[in-house]
C-alpha cells in the first residue's frame, strides 16, 4: 500500500479527545492519544519500549502515561520520566511523540519525519471561519476499503447519477461531460448542469420555483482531503464559476484517515450559506448525507472485496477516470520519493 507519510491526517474531531487514553490507528501505526490538563492534544506511539505492551492499556496520571505492565511512565513529549525501582532513566527509554495541530475543532497529526513538519500545510477553507456560513461536523464513517478507493470516489462526478439518485444526483447528470484539472494540488473535476430541475436536496432547502443551473466541483487535496462544492441558482441567472456564491451553495468536506491498507475512516462535515444558525436544518441534512454516504460505503466495500480476490488485476480505465488516474499516479510518486530518501 502506498502511504504518504510526510503529510497531515485527521486524528479526530476535537470532541473525540479528553483526559483519557484512546488508541488510534493511522497508516497502519498504533498510536495513543489524550488531552492534557492544559487542553493540548498529545499523540504518542502506543507501545512501551520495555515489554511492548500498548500504552493505551495503562493509566493517565497527571498528564503522563503509566504503563500497565511495570509502571514505566512517559510524559507528553514521549520521554520516560520514571522507572519503578530504578533511579536512572536511560535515554533510549522513550516513545515517539507525533506533531499535532488543532484548528476548527479538528485535530491533525503529522505522520512523517518530524524535521519536515510543515504547519502551513494544514488544510484550511475560508468558509470554516466565515460567520456568513454555517459549518457542521457529521460522523466518522468507517469503511472497509482502501483510502485510495475512497478518495477516487470523491473526485468522480460520474458516479453520482447512479449511486445517489434520491439524494445528490438525478438522471439529468448522466450525459453531461466532466472537465478536469489534474496537474496541480488539488486535483479537480467539475461540471455544470444547465436549466434542469433541482436535485432532491435543493428541492427541499433551496426554495427554487423552477429549473436551476447547478454545479459540482470535486477538489481532492493530496493526500486524502476532499472538498465537494455543489449548489444551484435560478436558471435565468446563467451562473458562472465565479458567481457560485450568489446561489444556494454547500461544501461537503471529507477528511480521509487511512487506518490500514484496506480500512479508512471518512470524517465528513458540511458548510452551507443557507439556513444559517438553524440546527434543525443541520440535523436534517445530516440524515440526508448519512443515506448518501452509506450508499458510497456499500459500493466501496464491495469493490474492495473484489480487489482482494485479484490484487494484481488491472481494471478497465474509461475517459471519466482522468482525475482518478492522476490521483493514483501522484500518490505513487509521493510515496516512492519518500522511500528513496
Amino acid at each position: 500500500m502506498d502511504f504518504v507519510k510526510n503529510a497531515w491526517y485527521v486524528a479526530g474531531w476535537s470532541k473525540e479527545f479528553d483526559q483519557q487514553l484512546h488508541p488510534v490507528r493511522i497508516l497502519g501505526e498504533d498510536l495513543v492519544s489524550f488531552r492534557t490538563s492544559t487542553g493540548d492534544v498529545t499523540i504518542l506511539q502506543d507501545r512501551c519500549p520495555h515489554k511492548l505492551l500498548p500504552l493505551s492499556q495503562g493509566r493517565l496520571i497527571d498528564d503522563q502515561i503509566e504503563c500497565g505492565y511495570h509502571g514505566t511512565t512517559f510524559g507528553a513529549d514521549g520521554k520516560c520520566t520514571h522507572i519503578p525501582g530504578q533511579p536512572r532513566v536511560p535515554p533510549t527509554a522513550c516513545v515517539r511523540a507525533y506533531p499535532v495541530y488543532e484548528r476548527h475543532d479538528i485535530v491533525w497529526v503529522w505522520m512523517g519525519d518530524s524535521e519536515k513538519v510543515d504547519y502551513d500545510a494544514v488544510f484550511d477553507l475560508p468558509q470554516l471561519a466565515d460567520p456568513d456560513w454555517e459549518n457542521h461536523q457529521g460522523d466518522a464513517l468507517h469503511i472497509k476499503s482502501s483510502y485510495l478507493n475512497v478518495a477516487e470516489n470523491l473526485v468522480d462526478p460520474a458516479h453520482v447519477t447512479y449511486v445517489h439518485p434520491t439524494t445528490l444526483g438525478s438522471a439529468d447528470h448522466a450525459s453531461v461531460p466532466v472537465e478536469y484539472e489534474t496537474k496541480g494540488d488539488p486535483i479537480l473535476a467539475w461540471r455544470w448542469i444547465r436549466n434542469a430541475p433541482p436535485i432532491p436536496l435543493f428541492q427541499q432547502y433551496g426554495d427554487f420555483k423552477g429549473n436551476v443551473d447547478r454545479w459540482q466541483y470535486f477538489y481532492l487535496h493530496l493526500p486524502s482531503t476532499a472538498v465537494i462544492d455543489f449548489g444551484s441558482a435560478d436558471a435565468d441567472l446563467q451562473s458562472t464559476g465565479d458567481r457560485r456564491h450568489e446561489g444556494v451553495r454547500m461544501f461537503a468536506l471529507h477528511f480521509l484517515t487511512p487506518v490500514s491498507a484496506n480500512t479508512t475512516i471518512d470524517r465528513w462535515m458540511h458548510i452551507r450559506n443557507t439556513h444559517v444558525d438553524d440546527e434543525e436544518t443541520a440535523h436534517r441534512l445530516d440524515e440526508i448525507f448519512r443515506v448518501a454516504f452509506a450508499e458510497d460505503k456499500n459500493i466501496l466495500e464491495a469493490v474492495q472485496v473484489e480487489e482482494d480476490k485479484s490484487p494484481n488485476g488491472a481494471p478497465l480505465q474509461l475517459a471519466i477516470d482522468q482525475a482518478c488516474i492522476a490521483y493514483r499516479a501522484r500518490i505513487k510518486q509521493l510515496a516512492e520519493a519518500e522511500q528513496s530518501q
